[in-house]
């Protein structure tokens, strides 16, 4: 019988500097405790440790040339979490907050999540510290080029799939893969993400963003909400997921009250409207600009150097970066009338946010659901890589529509409590946990 706290005792012991990796770890070994318990099958052959320990863990030193001629050095990383039910998938950070803790966690979450799509996909994640703020094309492209040097060795279409995540978008994977290609001497659906030009999928720029406006929906509709309409909606974050979550809410006719960068957040009481996201994407994307440019140009509030949930709203979609919202936070959204948090981000609640949430018994997406839409689009892209084929956007967003509406229907399964209430965190950890688990089984201690 496994006992979480002695578990955790023992990943603490052997990993005390990777408080990450642990927070994800506690949170899914206390809700899938009791179905856990009901196989003694599992605790025979030890699968929680070995789920929740990597298949192995790469470090390499990138070594790449600035413009100005001088050496720089980064670390990089791929963690292969599991692939008892496909080759690794996840994408690659860039950001100088990585740490083998953060890698961890995130294909920790990864493997459950990619569980849930009911595509044949494992667990991974990587990336460097390295950051791309400030850099040139040629220092991104010399520093991408040298990362893929180390990295194509463990990679590839049937082993382990990166694509992109924070810091690493098109222009990124565009130039990795002209390396892998280079070196590998093959042309394969290696890396997800890609250029429409050499294999891309339409809709994946979209699709973590809709992704979790179609999961938020499948939610609200089992409560009778059939539109977004008179919702007013608070949305951190002002990069590819936050703009499309909020291009697909004001689409829903939902109003989009708030987006925020590192900097800060701005408040927009009129809403966020489609002309003016227009100038958001060109903001961030086309001058890397910060949000509080928007206020300046339409005189609407900015709070420096805060986060965005002390503003009323009835729906809150975190869609920024891990541990965003605390547990002051939650409690300032429930009393003012929050009813919904969809994260859209990987583990942006606290958990002590969450169990707010839960007793409060408001809607709370976890992000393993909630945001599997982006790597719900890259399976599909690697679909399309191995028939050699694009398929039609409408296609593409009828089959997320699908999956999405299949990742909500196995959290209610699982996570349904006797008085109605569906506690969706419960029902994704155990729902994609019982998947790997049974594939781990079948195919013995390895």
């Amino acid at each position: 019988m496994m006992k979480v706290e002695q578990v955790l005792n023992n990943l603490k012991s052997r990993f005390p500097n990777e408080p990450e990796y642990l927070q994800a770890v506690e949170e899914v070994l206390y809700s899938i405790e009791e179905v856990y318990n009901q196989h003694p099958e599992f605790e025979q052959q030890n699968i929680i440790e070995r789920l929740c320990i990597p298949d192995r863990i790469f470090s390499f030193r990138v070594t790449w040339i600035d413009d100005n001629g001088k050496v720089q050095t980064n670390m990089g990383y791929r963690i292969q979490h599991n692939n008892a039910i496909g080759p690794y998938k996840g994408g690659l950070r860039f950001h100088a907050s990585v740490s083998p803790s953060i890698l961890k966690f995130l294909a920790f979450e990864q493997t459950f999540k990619n569980a849930l799509t009911t595509l044949p996909m494992g667990g991974g994640k990587g990336g460097s510290d390295f950051s791309t703020e400030g850099k040139s094309d040629g220092e991104i492209m010399r520093f991408c080029q040298a990362f893929m040097t180390e990295l194509w060795h463990h990679i590839g279409p049937e082993t382990d799939i990166p694509a992109g995540d924070i810091g690493v978008g098109g222009r990124e994977l565009g130039y990795m893969y002209g390396m892998y290609k280079k070196l590998a001497r093959e042309n394969s659906g290696t890396l997800t993400g890609k250029g429409l030009e050499f294999g891309g999928s339409l809709m994946r720029p979209e699709a973590t963003g809709y992704g979790n406006i179609y999961f938020l929906m499948n939610m609200l509709k089992r409560k009778g909400i059939n539109d977004l309409k008179g919702q007013e909606i608070s949305i951190s974050g002002s990069g590819n997921v936050a703009t499309y979550t909020a291009e697909k809410v004001i689409e829903l006719g939902g109003k989009v009250i708030t987006l925020s960068d590192s900097s800060g957040y701005i408040y927009d009481p009129d809403g966020i409207d489609s002309d003016k996201l227009a100038y958001v994407f060109d903001l961030k994307n086309l001058y890397c600009g910060r949000i509080k440019e928007y206020a300046a140009k339409y005189g609407c509030k900015y709070v420096e150097r805060q986060r965005p949930w002390k503003e009323k709203c009835t729906i809150a979609l975190p869609s920024a970066t891990q541990n965003e919202i605390d547990e002051e936070d939650a409690k300032i959204l429930v009393q003012n009338g929050c009813i919904a948090v969809s994260e859209g981000a990987n583990m942006p609640c606290t958990p002590e946010a969450i169990d707010v949430f839960l007793q409060n018994k408001i809607l709370y997406a976890p992000g393993k659901a909630a945001n599997a839409g982006g790597v719900s689009v890259s399976g599909l892209e690697m679909s399309q890589n191995s028939m050699k084929l694009n398929w039609p956007k409408q296609e593409v967003d009828d089959r997320l529509k699908s999956i999405m509406s299949s990742i909500h229907e196995s959290c209610v399964r699982y996570g349904t409590e006797p008085g109605g209430y569906v506690n969706y965190m419960k029902g994704a950890n155990i729902a994609g946990f019982m998947k790997v688990a049974k594939a781990m089984m079948a195919q013995g201690v390895i």
